[in-house]
């Protein structure tokens, strides 16, 4: 599995990597994937090192009371993803990244056709983002391990332990959307 980067540069899209998720009571009680921080910061500096293009995503919510609103502290990036200066910044309010704001612009604008998508959450704003590049046309990548669930109840009442969350979510994806690859399997990738 091996990509030219002179064809190709593929761009490492981060979503939400925000500290209102640290907050794992707000969001279902339970998580998975501890590691994913440090995966998150392994494939920023990788990037960073190779030159190639990335993308922080960041959700402002319209909702007042959310953590992620633009007046609560939550909103603000984690130390394991804080931008540099320069770097792309794309703010939304939905769970796509491609609705309201200039992304696909901006891709296409550097004639990216493989994007690799990370962050929080699995099930929300990765999945949204992920089927919307996949529709978009994109070579569409989801960095496993580098991504983050949370538990969630059913609508009779089920209990979905976080790890559940993510492995039903990431077959939703699988093929039909994305490859899902793991942080060292996307550094090889993109490795000359």
């Amino acid at each position: 599995m091996s990509l030219h980067l002179e064809q190709t540069q593929p761009a490492l899209i981060l979503i939400d990597v925000q500290t209102a998720f640290n907050n794992v009571a707000y969001w279902g009680g339970n998580r998975n994937n501890p590691g994913a921080e440090q995966n998150i910061a392994g494939l920023l500096k990788h990037w960073r090192e190779n030159e190639l293009p990335l993308f922080h995503v960041k959700h402002n919510s319209i909702m007042p009371g959310s953590l992620l609103a633009i007046t609560n502290p939550g909103n603000s990036f984690m130390e394991a993803a804080m931008p540099l200066d320069g770097e792309s910044i794309i703010t939304k309010n939905v769970n796509s990244a491609f609705i309201g704001t200039n992304l696909q612009q901006l891709l296409d604008e550097q004639h990216i056709k493989t994007v690799m998508i990370a962050g929080f959450t699995t099930e929300h704003c990765v999945s949204t983002t992920t089927r919307m590049a996949a529709n978009l046309g994109y070579n569409t990548y989801v960095i496993a391990d580098a991504t983050v669930s949370f538990a969630k109840v059913g609508v009779n009442g089920e209990n979905f332990s976080a790890e559940m969350v993510h492995a039903v979510s990431l077959a939703t994806l699988k093929d039909e959307f994305a490859t899902i690859i793991t942080t060292e399997q996307a550094k090889k990738i993109v490795t000359i």
